[in-house]
């Protein structure tokens, strides 16, 4: 019923739109790729883009309410600042961080060569655009079965100085300060955030220092140097899953103790992450056809994770680079370009485990050495017919393998693993049916060998028995724009089938270990629509009301997976609700006021891979209001206030799936708020 009340709203706001002209003609939404801009309308992938539209309605304290407004994503929070997230999947292999996705700055992957990508480093408030890409991404972004995410890193047009401070609910701080100046060749931008929290439960406190800065330099017509450098030092309290019983009769506790077991308290369990990133990039246009592109990045990674049974501490190393050829052309009636390229990168992973004696390490108990070595070649050919139908095809050739050596408490020798290497090809096209609609579909292949958390896991052993996941996906997609771009609808179907699934386990000790799962069946839809109802000149008392709406169908099923004499066949994929909708409105008054809403209704989530526990199904509505664009001379101010969870509903905002003795939930905070201004000079 609620699918189709979606589907006959989305339609009947094509109708209304169509009756009413808007004075203003709003801005086409630009989908800028990898140096392949084109216009969102006739992108060939499946692609959202969160742009500063979006995000100036939701708090910068976290990025879950912005990023979960996109169709076939799911994003968690645990507790403050452990973010978890699945592209058009399951969270199976992601018992905290982010796997399976590749993830770029600009033109650098924050993805290591070992499949970990730290997220939760950033602060929301310095980013610029994100954009979303899902399914398999390999034939240019390498090896991923889930997708990609490309962010801008925040570099102004303009000399500014900003600056912005909000508090909440559990203690939370967050401050932020900018500094961008323009000069005729030359721009950069400083970037710093700080925030802290106490959490909603026992042990939940987050703590994050961040500064960044982006320089770019135009040194010619022809030339352009970036770099991209950060530093983000961060610590957080991780308070454990909780069984029902323990939910029901306190959601505000960490886990507890048991006879044989310490508390998350007692243990002082937590991460404790400080990394630093730096990439410089070179691009040359030797004439309006070629161009080449290159980058180097390298990051280092001190962390530390004192835990219920162990203190692991790690220092990780990642040097890497990617350079590709760029060749475009145009006839009379054919535009095309050829991108080729290289991207190669390997991650130094320096593990010790110690016993856990309250917070602090004491008798080591293991000592290994991990090398991760990916790289891929990829080629991408682009031809636009008639600026009517866009085709693409690529392909990537991806190398991974990795070596360890252990020093205690035996003394392994070094001794290498190499994963076949696979070819990752990739046919899409977007057809004009009319000047406002395309119609596109693709298949695309995906690979994704398991990461070094999953090689070396929390049992402290090195699996070599995980193999590479992977699967084809098929999509086929319809999009409409209107001409005045007050209304936009895209909707897409797909199927993708994944063999080899990797999915987490827990022993009775909530120690963890990662397994192979035979495979999965994945058909899903993706609906996401934005209407601006009203958009007049902002001298009108009402000039602008939005609507938006995203909803979200995954009938994923397991497919034959067997384990320990189960048989989980067709089962439902854990993790993974069947409905969610996120829609929002947004209204804007005369001198800045604005008010924004945003519902999001999410269908029970199965917590095992037998199916006997799910969660509850729950709606959250979040509500912020506040004024913008105070002008005092030179000098912008503006105000916000804002209520999550305004229903009070108990739910999880992310659950620990397959968790050993019933240890599900981490439960959300109920109805809670917060305020914040911000000056812009």
């Amino acid at each position: 019923m609620r699918i189709k009340l979606l589907l006959y709203l989305i339609l009947l706001a094509g109708f209304a739109q169509a009756q009413t002209d808007t004075i203003k003609k709003l801005n086409e939404v630009v989908v800028k790729g990898y140096y392949n801009p084109q216009p969102l309308l006739r992108a060939v992938g499946s692609v959202t883009v969160l742009d500063s539209s979006q995000a100036k309605n939701h708090a910068t304290s976290s990025l879950v309410t912005l990023v979960n407004t996109a169709p076939g994503v799911r994003m968690e929070e645990r507790s403050p600042g452990s973010y978890r997230l699945s592209l058009r999947g399951s969270l199976l292999r992601s018992p905290f961080g982010i796997r399976n996705i590749k993830i770029y700055m600009d033109d650098f992957p924050l993805t290591d060569a070992g499949g970990n990508t730290y997220l939760n480093l950033l602060d929301a408030a310095t980013l610029g655009s994100i954009e979303i890409y899902k399914g398999p991404e390999a034939s240019i972004f390498g090896a991923s079965t889930g997708g990609a995410v490309l962010i801008g890193s925040s570099l102004g047009s303009t000399n500014q100085l900003k600056a912005s401070v909000g508090m909440g609910s559990y203690g939370l701080l967050h401050q932020t300060a900018s500094l961008d100046q323009v000069y005729k060749n030359y721009r950069f931008s400083i970037n710093q955030g700080y925030q802290k929290s106490n959490g909603y439960r026992e042990n939940s406190a987050l703590n994050r220092k961040y500064i960044q800065t982006t320089q770019q330099w135009a040194y010619n017509q022809k030339g352009q140097l970036k770099a991209v450098l950060w530093y983000s030092n961060l610590h957080y309290q991780t308070p454990g899953g909780l069984t029902p019983d323990e939910m029901a009769a306190n959601p505000r506790a960490a886990r507890p103790a048991t006879p044989t077991l310490a508390s998350a308290v007692q243990q002082q369990a937590g991460i404790y992450n400080q990394t630093f990133f730096g990439g410089l990039a070179h691009q040359y246009h030797f004439n309006a056809h070629i161009k080449h592109v290159v980058a180097f990045f390298t990051s280092f990674t001190d962390f530390k994770n004192p835990f219920i049974l162990n203190y692991e501490k790690r220092k990780e190393q990642t040097i890497g680079f990617r350079t590709f050829i760029d060749y475009s052309n145009a006839t009379r009636n054919i535009k095309y370009q050829i991108q080729g390229g290289f991207e190669g990168a390997s991650t130094t992973s320096d593990i010790k485990n110690y016993g856990n004696n309250r917070g602090t390490p004491d008798a080591l108990q293991v000592s290994d050495h991990l090398v991760a070595n990916q790289s891929f070649a990829f080629l991408r050919f682009n031809v636009d017919v008639n600026e009517q139908l866009l085709i693409e095809l690529g392909t990537s050739f991806n190398l991974f393998n990795y070596n360890y050596q252990s020093y205690f408490p035996q003394v392994v020798a070094k001794k290498e693993r190499h994963f076949k290497n696979s070819l990752m090809p990739k046919l899409a096209f977007s057809y004009l049916l009319t000047s406002n609609s395309t119609l596109r579909a693709s298949a695309s292949k995906g690979y994704s060998p398991p990461t070094l958390a999953e090689v070396r896991s929390s049992d402290n052993i090195i699996n070599n028995n995980l193999q590479a996941e992977g699967g084809w996906n098929y999509e086929a997609g319809l999009r409409y724009a209107s001409n005045n771009r007050r209304f936009d609808l895209d909707a897409t179907v797909f199927y993708f089938q994944l063999k080899n699934a990797i999915v987490r386990r827990l022993n009775n000790n909530s120690v963890e270990y990662f397994i192979n799962a035979g495979g999965t069946k994945q058909l899903g839809a993706e609906i996401q629509s934005a209407w601006w109802l009203l958009k007049l000149s902002p001298t009108h008392f009402l000039n602008g009301l939005q609507w938006r709406n995203s909803y979200t169908y995954s009938h994923f099923r397991f497919d034959e997976f067997k384990n320990a004499q189960q048989d989980y066949t067709n089962n439902r994929l854990t993790g993974v609700p069947n409905h969610t909708w996120v829609s929002s409105l947004e209204l804007n008054l005369k001198k800045g006021f604005y008010t924004f809403v945003q519902h999001n209704y999410t269908t029970s989530i199965p917590l095992n891979d037998a199916n006997t526990i799910f969660t509850k199904k729950y709606q959250l509505i979040d509500v912020r209001a506040g004024l913008r664009n105070i002008t005092l001379g030179k000098t912008s101010l503006a105000i916000s206030f804002g209520i999550n969870n305004l229903l009070n509903q108990t739910y999880s905002l992310g659950n620990d799936l397959n968790a050993a003795n019933n240890r599900y939930f981490n439960p959300a905070p109920g109805i809670n708020y917060d305020a914040g201004i911000s000056i812009k000079l």
